[in-house]
């Protein structure tokens, strides 16, 4: 809906990461007064490499921190990245939408660059539309609170506290509005399993892998096949005496993961973990075992918000982050407060411009929200349609639609996502199920590339300030 009435807030943006720039970007745009905090020393959030994993706990478990009278938990390392990591779509469907992610000379000129490249690229967006002065570098977020809450209040603030990392210093600070943009894969999610506390050897989350010169003649099981348990295991049986692939489903393993393992006499493809042995075996539920050296858990990431206090009007049931509308909105606390970047298994970067720009033009009240009561019933409506879809709870935000993105989109007059877009998406997608290995240096999508590079997508004005591929 769209109103008629325009406001200037004041916004305070957690987050530097991609979500979290492009907020920042167009609530600026909107008129607001913008401050953004973010922990690390540079922009890209889980884009900015970090190679010191030093004294982080192996299983990234959260620690407490008395900086303040509030409670902080934290992981000291925010970006999971390996150095080896690639993306795993085309750069030509990933950027925003009027910055495409051109090929620049003298950079990592692929079609599916190394994890370096899009922290180039973030940080280009940043510089072009100056964004830097928002931004407050090294100050992580310990509390963020409602001030005399009633529930439907106009005007309700927000009680931010942040810490300045070198000086220690305690900010503490009142906006109108609280925009979250921390991401999702610096959490990680542990599977539950017997044996699993008192194992005595190497146990890590893939969150603080890196390398594989340290697994070099060991025997490891890989648990998870996702894209990361994928990498790692191929990464790894380089240098491993032997490496366990274990599945927490032997039917959905993909030709192309299959190719690979009958390539290597030391890959190996298990099934479940049953338990843990204190001498090391590792017994899986069809009754083989294997001794191993270290176990990594490539078994994903959980959302977490330890500095939020909403009186448990905001929640996390076993990864599902509500009530929120539209993944967005918690309806009690809406507009004032709302989350970007909760959604998976999309098209990122555009999905989370529409979400900004639908997040900024409430607040600035050129568009309006429906009632609680419509917010309500369609989040009810939508969590009993993953029921009956049969869909995990912990998979609600798994999106996997390219159909809701540009219904999202709809709220806020969002174009919807380009044909070429969607079906370069696709092509990565069944190329990376066939050719695991090979698919990020193939290209049998030709055709489609020209037309993405014939798009209004890569002929913006701003590519006076980008070297474009022709």
């Amino acid at each position: 809906m769209v109103s008629e009435r325009y406001q200037s807030k004041s916004v305070c943006v957690i987050g530097a990461g991609p979500s979290g720039l492009v907020a920042a970007r167009e609530l600026r745009k909107e008129g607001h007064r913008v401050v953004v905090l973010e922990q690390n020393h540079d922009v890209g959030g889980q884009w900015l490499y970090d190679p010191n994993v030093e004294g982080e706990d192996p299983l990234g478990r959260n620690t407490t921190s008395p900086t303040t009278s509030t409670k902080s938990y934290h992981l000291k390392v925010h970006s999971s990245l390996y150095t080896s990591l690639r993306l795993t779509s085309p750069r030509e469907i990933m950027g925003f939408t009027d910055f495409p992610f051109s090929i620049k000379k003298g950079r990592d000129m692929r079609r599916f660059p190394g994890h370096r490249e899009l922290l180039l690229y973030l940080q280009d967006f940043c510089d072009w539309f100056g964004l830097r002065d928002l931004i407050r570098f090294n100050t992580r977020v310990a509390y963020v609170g409602m001030l005399d809450h009633v529930m439907g209040c106009q005007d309700l603030k927000w009680l931010v506290k942040s810490v300045e990392k070198k000086t220690q210093i305690v900010m503490e600070e009142v906006f109108d509005s609280v925009v979250i943009a921390t991401g999702h894969y610096s959490q990680p999610r542990l599977p539950s399993i017997n044996g699993m506390d008192s194992w005595k050897r190497k146990q890590m989350h893939s969150h603080i892998y890196r390398v594989p010169e340290p697994f070099r003649n060991e025997v490891v099981v890989v648990v998870g096949t996702s894209l990361s348990g994928q990498d790692i295991s191929m990464e790894l049986v380089e240098v491993a005496k032997a490496v366990n692939l274990s599945a927490r489903s032997m039917n959905n393993i993909s030709e192309g993961l299959s190719k690979v393992i009958s390539k290597h006499d030391t890959l190996h493809l298990r099934p479940q973990i049953e338990s843990l042995q204190e001498d090391g075996k590792v017994l899986f539920v069809d009754g083989s075992w294997v001794t191993a050296d270290t176990i990594i858990y490539c078994t994903g990431y959980s959302y977490t918000f330890p500095f939020l206090d909403t009186k448990g009007i905001v929640a996390i049931d076993d990864d599902r982050v509500g009530p929120l509308y539209e993944h967005t909105f918690p309806p009690s606390l809406a507009p004032s407060l709302s989350f970007i970047g909760i959604p998976r298994q999309i098209i990122g970067f555009p999905f989370f411009e529409s979400q900004a720009k639908w997040i900024a033009q409430l607040l600035s009240g050129k568009r309006t929200l429906p009632s609680w009561d419509e917010m309500m019933q369609s989040i009810k409506d939508f969590y009993h349609s993953r029921d009956v879809a049969g869909i995990p709870k912990y998979n609600t935000h798994n999106i996997a639609d390219f159909e809701y993105c540009d219904k999202y989109g709809d709220h806020v007059g969002f174009p919807h996502l380009e044909e070429w877009r969607k079906e370069l998406c696709l092509s990565a997608l069944r190329n990376s199920e066939t050719n695991l290995e090979t698919y990020r240096d193939s290209l049998d999508d030709h055709d489609l590339l020209q037309e993405a590079l014939q798009s209004p997508h890569f002929t913006q004005q701003e590519q006076g300030a980008q070297d474009f591929p022709m």
